[in-house]
């Protein structure tokens, strides 16, 4: 439909004005929200993370193209809620203890979003126990872990250690990233996996909740 055509080119373009506009113009056609997020914004979204994969987008691009997808998820969030439409999964994302950093992790949310999941964003410099407590308290069944510092990784083991002593770690899947982060060190950590750019944690994350 012209809309969805035009709310997806809006996403992909990072043109969130037009984004909302076009969001607001498939309601009033009667489009169903759950509709909207499946087949419009998913797809965009998809597309983002495939020419950031392609190296055709970049970091400013992709930030452009979350807030536009977000501009489209604030109009369309309490209509999804109304109605009682259940996402693809709930994450917890933050970025560890002792690391301020948060473009790559908000990215990845706006990714994750986009993609169909409920995102609790506790922001930067997280402690093992406000992961836990949004595990327990979201009802979260995936746990996204970020940090930019290679001296701020070893927080990674730490929270899943505390996950595992409140009893939660066969009930939550983790997965880590970030710029000095490797497979091999989420192996070693125990984590349930790693993802080495924004468009690659959805996928993942949508493996693990399958999973």
């Amino acid at each position: 439909m012209p809309d969805l055509d035009k709310l997806n080119e809006a996403v992909i373009e990072g043109d969130w004005k037009t984004a909302a506009a076009a969001t607001h113009a498939a309601i009033a056609a009667g489009l169903e929200p759950l509709a909207i997020v499946t087949g419009c914004l998913v797809p965009a979204m998809d597309e983002v993370g495939r020419r950031f994969e392609c190296e055709e987008y970049f970091v400013p691009e992709m930030l452009l193209s979350a807030r536009a997808m977000k501009a489209s998820m604030d109009i369309l969030r309490p209509l999804l809620a109304a109605a009682g439409a259940q996402p693809v999964g709930r994450v917890a994302i933050g970025t560890v203890k002792g690391d301020l950093h948060d473009i790559g992790k908000n990215l990845v949310g706006a990714m994750l979003e986009g993609g169909g999941f409920e995102v609790i964003d506790l922001g930067a410099d997280v402690s093992p126990e406000r992961f836990v407590e949004a595990v327990v308290k979201g009802n979260a069944n995936l746990v996204a872990l970020s940090a930019l510092l290679t001296v701020t990784m070893p927080a990674m083991k730490t929270i899943i250690e505390a996950f595992r002593s409140a009893g939660l770690r066969e009930k939550v899947k983790i997965m880590v990233g970030g710029a000095p982060v490797t497979q091999q060190y989420a192996d070693a950590i125990g984590a349930d996996g790693y993802g080495d750019s924004a468009g690659a944690a959805v996928a993942l994350a949508r493996k693990l909740v399958a999973a």
